[in-house]
């Protein structure tokens, strides 16, 4: 696990992983390499739970029919991308209604300024976004999706590490009040995984609009590779790959003879960036091909999908039902 080192554990020891997503939006090629990716790697690595967030979506997506499809899609997206459902629980948020009563226990004994002071909170604020208590709370339902499950392995983005953080000191002050409940969960950051460039050059994201979803309309997503940003660098001109967007995206796909090759062309002048936006198209479909073709499957299958969520949130089920009734014994409701 990428030399992590958790609370005396060594990587050969079992560890109850936990990971999230957000039905917000088509999942791209930043969330691939970002979260997905790095997700279907866990499940050998240890007791590995994967849960569709559609419960903190609502922070964001306020239409029920796009709520809907957004979950059926990332429940497509993961299972056409390798997760496996007899070595990783796969379930919706939504499915485990104890998450929603231990949140409201674990706030508590959450300090208000705790919660103020989240970066995403402010980062919302400061763009315009009026606030409500989903904004607000989305830490404690973030920590009671962690401590539901006992998970002592949490793997987020350098983005994201605040909110386990958080988790961390509301667990440590619910231990203190009542007594041992909850195990204190670690943030894995992977410092290897890219920062994935968008169209436009900034960190890809839906909310900059400038993304590449992984499982578009094939022509649609080819022209969107076209529009890659680049300098004005005649073709004739020498490039300097590094400090380009578009082989920032080739390197995520190419092997390393094909990162050389291609390096060395940009050096040598006579290269088109086209030619490198169609090389890097060509690549990013070898590479999805096969997952589109699984998913087209799967979307075919509907019962077989739903046959694996259902038994996901059974497994998270029982241990969320554990977890919840040593809560509320430590707090006196039992």
């Amino acid at each position: 696990m990428r030399g992590l080192f958790v609370q005396g554990r060594s990587e050969s020891e079992e560890m109850r992983i936990l990971s999230g997503i957000q039905p917000s939006g088509k999942l791209h090629i930043g969330n691939y390499f970002g979260m997905m990716r790095p997700a279907l790697e866990l499940q050998n690595k240890g007791d590995a739970y994967l849960f569709i967030a559609n419960y903190h979506a609502l922070t964001s997506v306020a239409d029920a029919a796009a709520m809907r499809q957004g979950t059926w899609d990332v429940a497509l997206d993961f299972l056409a991308c390798g997760l496996d459902p007899e070595r990783t629980a796969f379930y919706r948020q939504s499915d485990l209604p104890e998450v929603h009563e231990l949140a409201w226990l674990l706030s508590n004994v959450t300090p208000l300024g705790l919660l103020e002071r989240c970066h995403s909170y402010k980062d919302k604020l400061a763009k315009g976004i009026a606030p409500n208590h989903g904004l607000l709370a989305y830490p404690v339902l973030m920590a009671a999706d962690i401590l539901i499950v006992q998970s002592n392995v949490v793997p987020v983005g350098k983005d994201q590490k605040q909110h386990v953080e958080v988790t961390r000191d509301v667990a440590i002050k619910f231990n203190n009040a009542f007594g041992e409940t909850f195990t204190i969960p670690e943030p894995q950051i992977s410092e290897d995984v890219a920062v994935v460039p968008g169209l436009d050059g900034q960190k890809m994201s839906k909310s900059y609009g400038n993304t590449i979803e992984i499982f578009g309309d094939p022509k649609a997503t080819r022209k969107r590779f076209m529009g890659i940003v680049t300098d004005s660098k005649a073709l004739e001109e020498p490039k300097d790959p590094e400090a380009c967007n578009v082989f920032k995206l080739y390197k995520l796909f190419a092997t390393p003879e094909q990162q050389a090759d291609l390096a060395a062309r940009y050096r040598a002048g006579g290269l088109g960036y086209g030619t490198a936006k169609k090389e890097l198209a060509d690549l990013f479909e070898a590479h999805f091909a096969p997952m589109r073709a699984k998913r087209a499957e799967l979307a075919a299958n509907p019962d077989y999908v739903e046959n694996v969520l259902r038994q996901g949130a059974a497994k998270a089920r029982a241990l969320a039902s554990e977890t919840l009734r040593k809560a509320r014994r430590a707090v006196g409701l039992e």
